[in-house]
C-alpha cells in the first residue's frame, strides 16, 4: 500500500511537470506575469474592460436568479445610460458550443438574455458600440479545465466512457445458508433380515441410479439377495459393515447433491419488496463464484428474528458445494432503464458541485452534475451533461489533481 502511495504521487508530480507543457490553462507564469494579469474589478464585482476613455464592467449576476450577465458602461468618470450603449457577448466553450447573448436595458445596466449556465469556462469575446465607436475585447475565462496528452493520461491509467441510457437493477442483500433440497435423501435398509456380504459402496463414496450397494444373505432362506442404489448421490451415512446383522435399521443414507437450497433471510421492512421468481445473484464466501437463480418459494415459519425464508435452486454439479455453508446473494427488486447515467467511480467534487470530467480532444472540462438514484456501480444523471459526451469513468481524482493544482477559479 505504501509503494502503490509513493508511485501514484510520483506520477501526479511527473503529470504537474508535463501539463505546463501542454496546457495553455496551467502554464507557468512568472510573479510579474501574475500582477500583470491580474484582473481589475469594478463597483459591482465584474471584470474591467478599459479601451481609452471608454469601459466597460461585465459582471455576472447570480443573487436570487440563474447566473446573468450585467453590463455596466462608463465613459471617463461619467457613467451611461444603457440605451446609449450597444453589447453583445460571444462565450466559446469547450467542443466548439457558442453561446451569443444579447443586451436589453433595465435600470443604470445592460441585462443579459440568456443564463450563464456551468461551468462558467469559455473564452469571452465582449463587442461594445457607442457613438461612431466600435470596442471589442477578448480573454479567457476557465475554471476546472485542463489538459493532459493521451500518451501520458493512458500513461496514468485514465479510462474514459460515453454518458449513455442503463438498466438499471435493484437488488436486496440478503444473508443465508445452503441446505439439501427436498426429496434429496434416500436411507437405504434390508427388505430381509440377513448378514450383509459384501459391501459394494462405502461413506463418501458417490454412486449412480441401480449400482450394486450391498450383498446380504436372507437369515430364513440363507440365499443372497443385492441392495441397489435408488438414487444418484453420494453416501453421506454408513451404519454397517461385512459380517453384520441388517436388523431393523438404516444402512446406508444416499443424499443426491446436484442441487442444493438457498434459504434467504429477509426481514419484515424489505418483505413486500421481494417476489417470488426474482432473479438472485448468490455468492459463496471463499470462492468467486456467482451462481445466478430463482426464487421459487419461500417457507411458511419465519425465523426467531423474525426472517421470512426465501429458497432458491443452486446447482452444484461437481459437488464443490457443501449444505451448511453460508452465502450472501443480491435479490433483483426493480429493474429499469434510465436515460442518462455515470460510473460512480468518475465522480468528484468541484467547490459546492459533484462532477465529472468531459474529454474534448486532449482537454478535460468539469461537467456539475444534477444525479439521481445510484445502483450498483451507476448513477443516474438528471441533468448538467449530454448524452454521449466522453468522460473520465476511472482514476478522476488525478484530473481532480491537476485542475486543483492549476488554481483555475470562477470569475465573478
Amino acid at each position: 500500500m505504501k509503494l502503490k502511495s509513493i508511485v501514484t504521487a510520483f506520477l501526479i508530480g511527473q503529470l504537474s511537470i508535463i501539463s505546463a507543457s501542454y496546457s495553455p490553462i496551467v502554464a507557468a507564469q512568472s510573479a510579474d506575469e501574475l500582477v500583470k494579469n491580474e484582473v481589475e474589478k469594478g463597483p459591482n464585482n465584474g471584470r474591467m474592460l478599459r479601451d481609452g476613455d471608454f469601459s466597460i464592467e461585465l459582471a455576472i449576476f447570480e443573487d436570487g436568479v440563474a447566473p446573468e450577465f450585467r453590463v455596466f458602461a462608463s465613459n471617463g468618470t461619467k457613467e451611461l445610460a444603457p440605451e446609449d450603449v450597444k453589447v453583445t457577448v460571444k462565450l466559446s466553450r469547450l467542443g466548439g458550443v457558442i453561446d451569443d447573448i444579447g443586451f436589453f436595458n433595465e435600470n443604470n445596466y445592460l441585462r443579459g438574455d440568456m443564463e450563464i449556465y456551468e461551468p462558467h469556462s469559455f473564452q469571452v469575446t465582449l463587442t461594445a458600440k457607442y457613438g461612431n465607436e466600435t470596442h471589442q475585447w477578448s480573454y479567457d475565462n476557465f475554471e476546472g479545465r485542463t489538459a493532459i496528452n493521451d500518451d501520458i493520461a493512458d500513461a496514468m491509467l485514465i479510462k474514459t466512457e460515453s454518458v449513455n441510457s442503463q438498466v438499471f437493477n435493484e437488488t436486496l442483500k440478503v444473508y443465508g445458508k445452503l441446505k439439501i433440497a427436498p426429496n434429496a435423501v434416500r436411507n437405504i435398509s434390508a427388505r430381509f433380515p440377513g448378514e450383509i456380504k459384501r459391501l459394494h459402496a462405502v461413506l463418501g463414496q458417490r454412486v449412480k441410479k441401480g449400482q450394486l450397494l450391498m450383498t446380504v444373505e436372507g437369515n430364513e432362506s440363507l440365499q443372497k439377495y443385492k441392495i441397489y442404489a435408488p438414487i444418484n448421490g453420494l453416501v453421506t451415512k454408513q451404519d454397517v459393515g461385512v459380517g453384520e446383522q441388517t436388523n431393523d435399521r438404516t444402512l446406508l443414507t444416499i443424499t443426491n447433491t446436484d442441487m442444493l437450497i438457498a434459504e434467504l433471510s429477509v426481514f419484515p421492512m424489505d418483505q413486500k419488496k421481494v417476489k417470488l421468481g426474482a432473479s438472485v445473484n448468490i455468492s459463496i464466501p471463499g470462492t468467486e463464484k456467482v451462481i445466478t437463480t430463482q426464487l421459487f418459494d419461500a417457507l411458511f415459519d419465519v425465523t426467531k428474528e423474525q426472517a421470512k425464508l426465501f429458497r432458491a435452486e443452486v446447482p452444484n454439479p461437481d459437488g464443490s458445494l457443501r449444505a451448511g455453508q453460508f452465502l450472501s446473494a443480491e435479490i433483483l427488486i426493480d429493474e429499469y432503464k434510465v436515460p442518462l447515467a455515470v460510473k460512480a467511480d468518475g465522480l468528484q467534487s468541484f467547490r459546492d458541485f459533484t462532477v465529472v470530467y468531459a474529454k474534448v480532444n486532449e482537454e478535460y472540462e468539469v461537467r456539475m452534475l444534477d444525479l439521481g438514484r445510484k445502483v450498483g456501480p451507476w448513477v443516474e444523471v438528471l441533468g448538467g451533461i449530454s448524452e454521449g459526451t466522453e468522460y473520465v469513468a476511472k482514476n478522476s481524482y488525478i484530473i481532480k489533481a491537476d485542475i486543483d493544482k492549476s488554481g483555475a477559479s470562477h470569475d465573478h
